[in-house]
């Protein structure tokens, strides 16, 4: 199962986008997900700064596999889970 969160619309609203980043890898764990696509455009990149920070806290980072960046289009993270 793979889940996909777009970022454009709630980009500049830090309290909703951190929520909407815990909120879907709550759903990934609850449907154990295999991978999550975070899309969060390319612009000036801030963005996807502020998303790789965000998981790369040790609460976070335990949670999942590994992060990918997606070497194709620069506007996408993929959050890579194994379950047991």
């Amino acid at each position: 199962m793979k889940l996909k969160l777009d970022l454009h619309e709630i980009y500049n609203k830090r309290s909703e986008l951190e929520a909407a980043l815990q909120a879907v890898m709550d759903e990934a764990e609850e449907k154990k997900a295999s991978v999550i696509e975070i899309i969060p455009g390319k612009g000036s990149g801030q963005l996807k700064k502020h998303v790789l920070r965000f998981l790369d806290q040790p609460e976070m980072k335990a949670r999942y596999h590994r992060v990918e960046k997606d070497s194709k289009n620069w506007g996408r993270i993929f959050v890579h889970f194994r379950w047991k």
